[in-house]
């Protein structure tokens, strides 16, 4: 195993899953709608999801994809328009207080479902499987490559839906929430600019 690869990569995967995208701000604004207990199905979805899509793609259907790049597309505009969709249920919104009466967060399934059709999990996919695969032999550096994802990816989780449990003391007027919501709405849509252009 190679550890200064194996280094290089770490920094990759935390730059990656702490830095704003459609996963980050659809935790940050579970936590705030919903509070910490209620986000953990989200968060262990998105968790898990990403771990088993960076070890599936690693042990092949990346081979696919390069076989055939319109799948690939299809894929990648299909999670795009599902992004706009999410980002148009965010920005309409209850207050904290209606939504722990009514609605749901993501369940586990859903944001597990939701890593094969995010635009900048396949980039991240694609960019740390081309990249850091000498990190060990095959098919052991897909499991440690998922390993490290897992690990990072739950804390990364858990500090956006902390993040967003936080702002619940700061946005309990309901216009500050329908404007923070707004605001995670487009920044979530907005998170699609540099996967798609």
């Amino acid at each position: 195993m190679s550890l200064g690869l194996l280094g290089a990569f770490v920094v990759f995967a935390i730059a990656t899953l702490f830095t704003p995208g459609p996963n980050n701000v659809m935790l940050m604004t579970t936590g705030l709608n919903f509070g910490l207990r209620r986000a953990q199905p989200h968060v262990w979805g998105v968790t898990l999801g990403f771990s088993l899509m960076v070890l599936v793609v690693g042990l092949g259907l990346g081979a696919v994809f390069a076989s055939y790049p319109t799948l690939y597309a299809a894929i990648k505009y299909a999670g795009a328009a599902y992004i706009l969709y999410l980002a148009w249920l965010i920005a309409r919104s209850d207050t904290v207080e209606e939504s722990e009466g009514k609605g749901r967060p993501i369940s586990f399934f859903e944001a597990a479902a939701f890593q094969w059709i995010n635009p900048k999990g396949w980039v991240m996919v694609v960019g740390a499987v081309t990249t850091y695969a000498a990190i060990a032999a095959f098919p052991f550096n897909m499991i440690a490559m998922s390993i490290v994802f897992g690990v990072f990816g739950a804390a990364s989780s858990l500090a956006w839906v902390l993040f967003g449990t936080g702002l619940r003391r700061f946005l309990k007027e309901p216009r500050l929430l329908r404007a923070f919501n707004l605001v995670m709405a487009l920044l979530l849509a907005a998170s699609l600019i540099p996967v798609l252009f």
